[in-house]
């Protein structure tokens, strides 16, 4: 931990209680767009449609319509989950012999795969993964919307014409990726100032510096006209295609007009007070369960030290398994960084986890000029070693780390949580889950409450906040380090939920989040 921060300083946020709905998102604006849907008689399926949208243009370096991820949908007049998975695949002519291993050891990056030569997995055109988001919102809202589609999409594309606010964090975010953005001529066009440096607002008086984001207006304006099958059967898809090969990647039109998101068998289980449902196969949803099903003893009034000395056992456990035996070879497995998350409930009990992604901050840092949009990097999911579950092959489905989770305990609270933070993730949602079921927290107390991080690595990450018995327990048993919640970077993941209490409504996000908020209908 940086000797620098402030000891004194306190952070919170407010948590409302209504009988209206709420959408938790993280970033402000795009929570409005959808608590105004909801205010105009939408379903949570319609505001979950129009945040997808919005937020890929104000926060376009965490998601957007060239990404993936997955989502769970509580539908109160049928008492029932879904799950719908919209991950990313490998292009069908991807090959494995094109990502070379450099010898170099491991790469810096999101996940610990042994380096590629020039990093093709994680930076480029080599690394775009098929995109599985824009169909998936679209099956979504078949399903399930009442408003227009097109309708649901017009506040994005007035966001997009109106330009991207570059306020402090959005400079303190470009800042972090400029090197990398620099290498792609229409990423460093778009987020660049003369192509090399970062876009920065005034530091010392307010700013309305705006990126022009007009040619992703465009895109998303022809997709609020043909339908969300544009960007995969249509002209808006061929060229998308045509850029990413232009820069030596290999995703095809034919990937696209061949990609199908899938509302799949979903996962329920119980655990304590909790009943659970996540998101099967290639996520984080069997992770989730592993690690949570591993609690036991757990008591008390609130998380103590022997609490957190389980939690750190079980998503270690649970990590072991996930990143030695889970992958796409073809069958399920038995086995159990740039992501945004955001959580609606309507006033009728409707819910939404949504959890799409880029996978690394800015994706692969291309920007397709046909279409303005950036792009993912979904083939740094896979293990370039060969002959492992999850190795790199053409045509396979991506390992994600989303964790979308709807729960529900026996006093009838139900709530909707998910989060960002690539492999953070899952141990928020354990934490989290855990502080709603077994300890009886409103959705306030879950968001405030020090959580530690078990990602897979050697060392346990844990909150100084936490109490020193808390921390001698944990380093008894592991190497532990201890960091405060910081705006930037996040130690720990970033969440954003919902939850509903006897028809009364509340949400809130990471505390430390400076765009995230839960907004209520009758707040627009």
């Amino acid at each position: 931990m940086t000797p620098n921060l402030s000891a004194s300083q306190r952070i919170t946020k407010t948590v409302i209680e209504t009988e209206h709905g709420v959408v938790a998102a993280q970033h402000s604006i795009a929570a409005r767009v959808g608590a105004e849907v909801l205010a105009a008689g939408g379903d949570a399926v319609d505001a979950a449609t129009a945040v997808s949208f919005a937020i890929g243009v104000v926060e376009p370096w965490m998601s957007g319509p060239a990404g993936g991820g997955g989502m769970m949908l509580w539908r109160a007049d049928e008492g029932r989950a879904y799950a719908l998975n919209y991950g990313m695949r490998s292009p069908k002519e991807l090959n494995p012999d094109d990502y070379p291993l450099s010898g170099a050891g491991i790469a810096g990056d999101l996940f610990p795969w042994e380096q590629v030569v020039g990093d093709r997995n994680v930076q480029g055109a080599a690394a775009i993964a098929v995109p599985g988001l824009v169909d998936g919102v679209g099956q979504a809202h078949a399903r399930f919307g009442r408003m227009p589609w097109r309708d649901l999409l017009l506040p994005a594309i007035e966001l997009a014409r109106g330009g991207l606010h570059v306020d402090w964090y959005a400079a303190l975010i470009i800042a972090s990726a400029t090197r990398a953005l620099a290498a792609d001529p229409d990423a460093a066009a778009l987020f660049l100032e003369d192509g090399q440096w970062p876009t920065i607002a005034g530091w010392t008086s307010l700013s309305d510096k705006r990126i022009d984001m007009s040619a992703m207006a465009t895109s998303l304006a022809e997709l609020a006209d043909k339908g969300a099958r544009e960007l995969y059967d249509g002209d808006l898809g061929a060229a998308m295609a045509a850029d990413v090969q232009a820069k030596g990647g290999s995703l095809s039109h034919a990937d696209l007009r061949a990609y199908r998101a899938s509302f799949v068998d979903l996962l329920a289980f119980s655990h304590g007070a909790g009943r659970f449902h996540v998101l099967p196969g290639l996520t984080a949803g069997p992770t989730f369960r592993d690690a949570i099903t591993r609690l036991d003893g757990l008591g008390g009034a609130s998380p103590g030290a022997g609490t957190y000395a389980a939690y750190a056992n079980a998503l270690k456990a649970a990590y072991a398994a996930r990143l030695s035996g889970m992958g796409d070879d073809g069958e399920v497995p038995q086995s159990p960084g740039s992501t945004t998350h955001f959580s609606i409930v309507d006033r009728h009990g409707n819910m939404v986890a949504q959890t799409q992604t880029l996978l690394s901050i800015f994706g692969s840092r291309v920007v397709s000029p046909s279409t303005g949009l950036l792009m993912n990097n979904g083939i740094m999911w896979f293990d370039p070693v060969q002959g492992r579950p999850n190795s790199l092959a053409p045509d396979k489905a991506c390992l994600m780390n989303v964790c979308p989770v709807l729960g529900e305990t026996t006093d009838g609270t139900r709530f909707a949580f998910g989060a960002s933070g690539g492999r953070k993730i899952v141990s928020a949602m354990v934490q989290m889950a855990s502080f709603v079921a077994d300890y009886g927290m409103d959705v306030g107390a879950a968001f405030h409450q020090p959580r530690i991080d078990v990602s897979g690595g050697p060392k346990i990450v844990a909150d100084d906040s936490l109490p020193d018995d808390v921390l001698a327990a944990l380093a008894a048993e592991h190497d532990v380090v201890t960091t405060r919640r910081t705006v930037f970077p996040y130690a720990f993941a970033c969440p954003a939920g919902v939850m509903r209490r006897k028809d009364r409504n509340s949400g809130c996000t990471e505390i430390m989040s400076p765009w995230g908020d839960a907004i209520a209908e009758d707040q627009t």
